[in-house]
């Protein structure tokens, strides 16, 4: 048997054991969509390798301006793949099984094993808060080609996403902080 597994209580009724045991074994269920997000960065991918190869077509007619745009949008992406390493990661080894491959792996990433869910929080919501700052400033850069009224609820999308992350982290240390209160009450 297994160190990380117990025996069961001899005070749970078969039915009991039985609901709890297809209870654990639904984390399985999760499986399906982490390989599903491994499609999404081949798309991701393909993406990436389009909008580049295109622009390299059309670099001799491109101004600063629009070089500048292109990079900022190969960053989107970058930062977009990355965003779906870490919730692939992060969930499958938080939610369904460590991957062993991984923690024999001498580059292995060290959060890898190491994130919890609310680093997981602050980590998407750092990078979702990074994507959209590199949205905003895609259109800065391109303000003519935007409506006026649209730019106040771009700037207000991205501040209520700079609000969300702050919150998730403040939330987070207040929480932390109460752990460690009772830790210290119980010694």
């Amino acid at each position: 048997m297994s160190q990380d597994v117990q025996p069961p209580s001899p005070k749970s009724s078969p039915v009991e054991r039985g609901i709890e045991t297809i209870i654990y074994l639904s984390r399985w269920l999760m499986a399906p969509i982490y390989l599903g997000l491994i499609s999404s960065l081949f798309i991701l991918i393909f993406t990436f390798f389009r909008e580049l190869w295109t622009s390299v077509l059309e670099l001799q007619h491109m101004n600063e301006t629009d070089i500048i745009l292109l990079v900022l949008n190969l960053i989107d992406l970058s930062l977009a793949g990355n965003l779906v390493l870490i919730i692939l990661f992060s969930g499958y080894e938080s939610f369904v099984s460590k991957i062993d491959a991984a923690h024999r792996d001498h580059d292995r990433p060290h959060w890898m094993g190491t994130l919890d869910f609310s680093g997981l929080k602050i980590k998407l919501i750092s990078s979702i808060i990074a994507i959209s700052g590199i949205h905003l400033l895609k259109i800065f850069m391109n303000l003519p080609r935007y409506d006026n009224a649209d730019i106040p609820w771009y700037v207000a999308i991205h501040l209520t996403f700079i609000f969300s992350g702050v919150a998730v982290a403040t939330m987070d240390w207040i929480e932390e902080k109460a752990h460690q209160m009772e830790r210290g009450h119980g010694h």
